[in-house]
């Protein structure tokens, strides 16, 4: 899967479905049974995968499109469209072997020059790129995509490097097929039917489907106003699955609805830009990570559920999470207080900011209400903003028209996609972090052919992050998902990614 920005809501999205015998064990079950209604909160931004911005339509398309490999629940990259790889020992090639009679949805068969051109697409290497697609910066160490034979595709690289399986999830499309952006064709389990803006997206079950057949023959992923409209739709019964609860919602659960809880493998913090006037200054940034009470902030946006972290990145990245910066800005008030004052701030002329929130995500607008209450005790005054997804995107991340922003960002199945945005001169950097000894590091850390000084590097660069406060770390929030109890088998992935061919009817 193309890796994305992850503006997520930090209850991330995942679907309960339905079964039927269709390759399945099973008897077959009414057709009530065989389809579901998972509600959303955010459009679709586009159709095309490799013009798609947003976490939330990736977690969606997810179903109708599939990559060389593919995530797994348990964190691992497991062959997809390629049936195998290798990875040459200096990390300077990568070579594909393509999996026999895979079809897209039109009925056609995927070839090497499919894989080529989708692999170029997505890197910006085709002789005329559509400015529309958004490149994978990561894919730019692809010197050559090579077809060697009819079922091998040859990645050359550049300079080494050892991660880039974990972007090669990006999606294979067919070469000469010109509608993606009305009427998306991919290899996975589930095949394009209808979007209506604003209202649904609709897949089906592909019966040609080179893998185990999805349980639900019919799955419509209903686009809802805003998080109270998606829960009263379900308090009616015409939602099956809700991704995106709030603690105080799950306590509001019908009957006949589990509560399933997972993680959401996201870095949830507010985001600070680095240009803007005060927080050009590491004291004003140290005093609002200290003036942060993050148990509290738990306790009432997640009822207690999530995780604290203290760097850009999220515990299910294993070996090269920190666990050791958690606790590296502890609550202390009077601290916060006393670095303010040092910057020339106090109770005659006190901090003043705004953090622009996408409204669609009631638990990042939560979390900020929480802070601002937070801030005030320390004398500080943060002003809440609600603007829509659309707008965001637009001032936020690509304009970076603002001053804080509280989301949640997402990564590719690579130490080094959490990280990268942070590089002085990467296109993502929208909190405008300038660190020449973290462009250095990273350097370093991206080039190793080596897991052990990998691992130290990239710890190395997270507590850069922390020390220098780069913005406020706050958790890994807790997935919480309403899930009918006509269905079960419900899966949490360690990415944004909603799966819908699992989940199979309650016996």
């Amino acid at each position: 899967m193309k890796k994305k920005v992850f503006f997520l809501a930090l209850l991330a999205s995942f679907t309960a479905l339905c079964a039927c015998n269709g390759g399945r064990t099973g008897e077959k079950g009414s057709e009530d049974s065989l389809s579901a209604v998972v509600g959303i909160t955010q459009d679709l931004d586009s159709l095309d995968p490799h013009k798609a911005v947003s976490a939330g339509t990736d977690e969606v398309l997810f179903n109708v499109f599939e990559g060389l490999v593919k995530p797994s629940v348990d964190g691992t990259l497991v062959p997809a469209v390629a049936k195998d790889y290798t990875i040459a020992p200096d990390g300077m090639s990568y070579t594909f072997t393509l999996r026999e009679n895979v079809k897209f949805h039109n009925g056609e068969v995927v070839t090497a020059d499919d894989v080529v051109y989708s692999i170029k697409r997505c890197a910006g290497l085709l002789d005329n790129p559509d400015p529309e697609v958004v490149v994978e910066s990561a894919l730019s160490v692809i010197s050559a995509v090579d077809k060697v034979g009819e079922d091998t595709v040859v990645l050359k690289l550049s300079e080494p490097n050892t991660e880039l399986l974990g972007f090669l999830t990006c999606f294979i499309i067919p070469e000469d097929y010109t509608e993606q952006e009305s009427k998306p064709v991919g290899t996975g389990p589930y095949r394009f039917v209808s979007y209506t803006p604003l209202t649904s997206f609709v897949v089906e079950r592909f019966e040609d489907y080179y893998g185990e057949q999805p349980y639900l023959s019919k799955v419509t992923f209903k686009i809802c106003a805003s998080n109270d409209a998606a829960f009263m739709e379900l308090l009616s019964g015409s939602i099956d699955v809700f991704p995106y609860l709030t603690d105080e919602q799950a306590a509001q659960l019908p009957e006949d609805y589990n509560l399933a809880v997972g993680s959401t493998n996201v870095v949830q913090a507010m985001f600070l830009n680095n240009a803007f006037g005060p927080f050009a200054d590491n004291k004003v940034r140290e005093a609002l990570c200290y003036a942060v009470d993050k148990e509290e902030l738990l306790n009432i946006v997640g009822g207690g559920r999530g995780h604290v972290i203290g760097s850009n990145m999220f515990p299910n990245f294993g070996v090269y999470y920190d666990e050791t910066l958690e606790n590296y800005y502890t609550y202390q008030p009077e601290k916060a207080k006393e670095l303010l004052k040092a910057a020339g701030y106090d109770e005659s002329n006190p901090l003043k900011f705004t953090v622009k929130v996408p409204s669609n995500y009631d638990i990042h607008v939560a979390t900020a209400q929480v802070l601002t209450e937070q801030y005030k005790k320390v004398g500080v005054q943060a002003e809440i903003q609600l603007i829509e997804w659309s707008a965001w995107l637009t001032d936020v991340y690509r304009g970076r028209e603002y001053e804080a922003t509280i989301v949640a960002l997402d990564s590719a199945l690579a130490p080094s996609d959490v990280l990268k945005r942070y590089v002085s001169t990467a296109k993502n950097n929208f909190v405008n972090y300038n660190n020449p000894e973290f462009d250095e590091v990273f350097a370093k850390a991206l080039a190793s052919t080596v897991e052990s000084e990998k691992v130290s590097l990239y710890k190395e660069i997270q507590q850069l992050l922390t020390k220098d406060a780069a913005s406020v770390y706050l958790q890994d929030g807790a997935k919480l998902v309403a899930v009918n109890k006509k269905f079960t088998n419900f899966l949490f992935y360690p990415v944004y990614v909603l799966d819908v061919a699992a989940l199979k009817p309650a016996e």
